[in-house]
C-alpha cells in the first residue's frame, strides 16, 4: 500500500473513532453508565450468544454467495477466502463514508485470491445489487402494509429519513442495474476512472490499455451472459439475501426477548430494526454512527421502554456492528499481515 492510501486510511480511522466517541457521549449523556449497565445484565447469555451467531451468520453470508457466484463462473476463491472477503468488506465499509471503501477491497482482495477484475465485478456488483433491492423490497413493504403503525414509532424528522433512505436506495438499485446491463455506461466509467487514476499520478499511462479494457470488457460480458442464463443462480442468491437480512433484523427480537421482555410481535420489531437501516443505509457517515443510535432510541422508545432502550440499543449495535468491526479487524490483520 503506497503512502497516499495509508495516509487516506489512518485519516478514515480518525474519522471513525471521533465519531465513535461522539456516539458513545451522545448514547450516556441522559442516562447513567451505571444504569445501562444494569439493564444490560439482564440480557441472558443464551439469548446474547445467539444475537452474536445471527451477526456472524449476517456477515458471513455474504461471502457464501460470493463463492457460491464465483465458482458458477469459474472462480478460483475457496469458501473460506470469500468469509474472509464479506468480514475484509464489512470493515472497510463501517470505516467509510457512505461505506464507499468496502467493496473496492473485496475486489482488490479477490484479484490477490487469483481471480480476475471482470468475474470480481460482475459478482460483487450482483451481490450488491441483491442486497439494495432486498432492502427497498423490505421498505416499499413496510410503506405500504405497515404505514401509520411505522409514523407512530418514528415520529416525523426520523420517517422523513425513513423516506430519504428508501429513495437514495432504490435510485442505487437503478444505478446498478445500468452499469451492470449497459457496457457503454461500464466502459464509459473504467476509462474516466483510468484517466482520473494518471492525472492524479496513481498510476502510469499504458499504451496497451484499450487492449487491457477490451479484454476486461469481453471477460465481463462473459460472466454476465452467464449469469443472465442461469436465473436460477441468482434467484438463490436473492432469496439468501432475504434470509440473511430478515436475521439481523430479528437480532433485535432476541435481545428484546433475552432482556425478559414481551407483548410486541417479532415482525414489529423485525419492521422497526429494518426501518432504522434503511433510514441511515446511504447516509455519508462511517459506519452510519451517531444517526443509528438517536433513530434505534425513537423508534424503539414504546418497544423496551426509557429504562431499557439504551441497553438494549447498546447489545444489539455493539454485537451487530461494532463486534462485527472487530472480528473484521482480526481477518484483515490475519489475511494481509500474518499470511503474507
Amino acid at each position: 500500500m503506497d503512502k497516499g492510501k495509508k495516509k487516506k486510511l489512518v485519516i478514515n480511522v480518525l474519522i471513525f473513532l471521533a465519531i465513535m466517541i461522539g456516539t458513545v457521549w451522545f448514547v450516556f449523556r441522559d442516562e447513567g453508565v451505571d444504569a445501562v449497565l444494569t439493564a444490560m445484565k439482564q440480557m441472558s447469555f443464551g439469548h446474547l450468544l445467539l444475537s452474536v451467531v445471527i451477526a456472524l451468520f449476517f456477515v458471513g453470508a455474504e461471502g457464501v454467495m460470493i463463492w457460491y457466484l464465483l465458482r458458477a463462473i469459474d472462480g478460483t476463491s475457496s469458501l473460506g477466502s470469500c468469509i474472509s472477503c464479506s468480514f475484509i468488506g464489512f470493515l472497510f465499509s463501517g470505516i467509510t463514508p457512505s461505506a464507499t471503501g468496502g467493496q473496492p477491497m473485496q475486489l482488490y482482495y479477490l484479484k490477490r485470491d487469483g481471480n480476475s477484475w471482470s468475474l470480481s465485478s460482475v459478482v460483487l456488483m450482483t451481490v450488491a445489487l441483491m442486497y439494495k433491492l432486498v432492502l427497498v423490497i423490505f421498505g416499499v413493504g413496510i410503506l405500504i402494509f405497515w404505514h401509520e403503525p411505522l409514523r407512530g414509532y418514528l415520529g416525523k424528522g426520523y420517517y422523513r429519513l425513513f423516506l430519504l433512505g428508501l429513495t437514495l436506495n432504490a435510485a442505487l438499485v437503478v444505478g446498478l442495474l445500468m452499469v451492470m446491463f449497459t457496457p457503454a455506461v461500464i466502459r464509459m466509467l473504467i476509462a474516466k476512472v483510468e484517466w482520473l487514476a494518471v492525472k492524479l499520478h496513481l498510476m502510469k499511462k499504458a499504451g496497451s490499455k484499450k487492449a487491457r479494457l477490451d479484454h476486461f470488457m469481453e471477460n465481463y460480458q462473459h460472466a454476465l451472459s452467464f449469469l443472465k442464463e442461469h436465473k436460477g443462480k441468482m434467484f438463490v442468491v436473492f432469496l439468501g439475501t432475504v434470509v440473511q437480512r430478515a436475521a439481523v433484523f430479528a437480532l433485535t427480537y432476541v435481545v428484546y426477548r433475552g432482556m425478559g421482555m414481551s407483548g410486541a410481535s417479532l415482525t414489529t420489531v423485525m419492521w422497526l430494526q429494518a426501518a432504522v437501516y434503511i433510514g441511515v443505509d446511504m447516509l455519508p457517515i462511517p459506519g452510519a454512527q451517531g444517526i443509528t443510535e438517536a433513530m434505534y432510541r425513537r423508534a424503539f422508545l414504546d418497544i423496551f421502554t426509557a429504562g431499557h432502550v439504551t441497553a438494549s440499543m447498546c447489545i444489539s449495535r455493539g454485537v451487530s456492528f461494532y463486534l462485527m468491526i472487530l472480528v473484521g479487524l482480526v481477518v484483515t490483520l490475519y489475511q494481509f499481515v500474518i499470511k503474507k
